[in-house]
Formats: structure tokens, C-alpha cells, sequence
């Protein structure tokens, strides 16, 4: 077996599993156990936000690799399939090209359509508004808030900019376009339309997810996530006020 390339693969299982909103434990374990079933005689895994550092002693050599985190994406499916698979080679050790195969598969899946997300986006924006005491003319504004806003934070996000930046940027245009929509005569509560739509962007599983790894004992990672995540909501909270001075 090449270990290097078998390292190299289990890193990229435990990377994308990080990204897609698995908590630092599961995915130091999920290496862990994955060396360890090949004969690993020891594994050491580092993990935080935006690293992972492992090294493994095979037949007496020391194998180590680094991957950088830059970008996270909930996608609680995609994590299931790579649980599902860490757990298959635990169990029946296959080859690295297998390995390899399974996780260029599983990585190849297609996402959601444009147009589906659009209308999740615009459904939920509305649902929200009418459930913090909107009226219904203000759920369906904010609805069509809601769609534009992902087309915001799409187009902000491809620039490559800071996410704090980022959120302040698509907090700003809510803010403003709920005001337009109240001053034009159509919306009733601004304040409903904008926090329906914030919603949509409050760091809610960042927030979660670093609560999580500090109970199990990753101070580090914890922090680092919960500060992300204050950073985030400070951005919005920016984005609002900026919006507030002009208005």
C-alpha cells in the first residue's frame, strides 16, 4: 500500500467532512479510526477550523500531511455519505482506488437547482416574517427580499470577499430594500421584513457547532468557531446600522 496516498485520501475524507458542518471531534475520530484499521501504529490529528495536521507511523515510517481550510458549506448530506464511507473502510479495508473513487463520487454530487434554492430561499424569508408577527403583505415582500438576496450573496460570495464584509454587504441591501418597500406603500412592518430576512444569514450552526466542540473538550477550535461566528453577526448588525445612517 502506498501510505502517502492512502493519507492523503483519508485527509481529504476528514477536510470535506469539516466543511460540511461536522464537528472537530467526529472528524479527528473518523481519521483516527480510519488509520488505525490499516495498521496504523499511531495517529496523531490535529484539527481546527482552518487546519487539519495528520501524522501516522506506518511500518516504523512517519507519514504527515496538512490541509488548509479556507471555505465551509453546510451540507449535512454530503457529510452523511462520507460518515457512511469512513465507516465501510473501517469495516472492510478496501484499496486506495477505491477509496479514491467513492470520494470523487461523492464529491461530483449535484447540488440542489438554482431555481429550487431561490424559492427555498424566498419561502423561508416569508415564513419567518409572518411568524415574528408579520402581516401576510409583509411575508410575501419579504419573500421577494428573500430571493433577491440570495442572488446577492451569491454574486458577493464570487467576488471572494471577506464573509464578515460579505454579510454586511447583504444586510445592507435588506435594510434598505424593506425601508423602500414600507416608504413605496407596499410592505407595512420593515422591521418584520428585515428580520425575516436576516435570519438567512445569522451564523445560527456556526454558533452551535462551536458550543458543541467546546463541551467536548476542543477549546480551540470552539473558540475559534464562536468568534467567527460573533464576527459574522457583528458584520449584519453593521450592515443594518450602515443602512439606518442613509435612510
Amino acid at each position: 500500500m502506498k501510505y502517502a496516498r492512502f493519507l492523503s485520501d483519508t485527509l481529504t475524507i476528514g477536510e470535506k467532512m469539516l466543511c460540511s458542518g461536522a464537528e472537530v471531534s467526529r472528524v479527528e475520530d473518523s481519521i483516527i479510526r480510519i488509520c488505525s484499521a490499516y495498521g496504523a501504529e499511531r495517529v496523531d490529528v490535529f484539527t481546527i477550523t482552518s487546519s487539519i495536521v495528520v501524522s501516522v507511523v506506518f511500518e516504523g515510517k512517519t507519514y504527515t500531511q496538512t490541509r488548509r481550510i479556507l471555505n465551509y458549506r453546510t451540507d449535512f448530506d454530503m457529510l452523511d455519505k462520507l460518515n457512511d464511507l469512513s465507516r465501510y473502510i473501517c469495516k472492510y479495508r478496501p484499496d486506495e482506488d477505491y477509496i479514491e473513487e467513492k470520494v470523487k463520487t461523492i464529491l461530483a454530487k449535484k447540488d440542489y437547482p438554482k431555481w429550487m434554492r431561490l424559492i427555498f430561499w424566498a419561502i423561508t424569508a416569508g415564513a419567518f416574517t409572518v411568524f415574528f408577527g408579520g402581516v401576510p403583505t409583509d411575508g410575501l415582500i419579504s419573500a421577494v427580499i428573500g430571493f433577491l438576496l440570495m442572488l446577492c450573496v451569491e454574486f458577493v460570495e464570487g467576488t471572494g470577499i471577506n464573509k464578515i464584509f460579505s454579510n454586511l454587504i447583504c444586510s445592507f441591501f435588506v435594510t434598505v430594500s424593506a425601508h423602500l418597500s414600507v416608504f413605496a406603500g407596499i410592505g407595512i412592518s420593515a422591521d418584520k421584513i428585515i428580520i425575516g430576512n436576516i435570519m438567512l444569514l445569522i451564523p445560527g450552526l456556526a454558533l452551535t457547532t462551536s458550543l458543541r466542540d467546546l463541551i467536548g473538550g476542543d477549546i480551540m477550535s470552539g473558540v475559534l468557531r464562536f468568534c467567527e461566528a460573533c464576527l459574522v453577526a457583528i458584520g449584519i448588525a453593521g450592515g443594518y446600522f450602515a443602512a439606518m445612517m442613509i435612510i
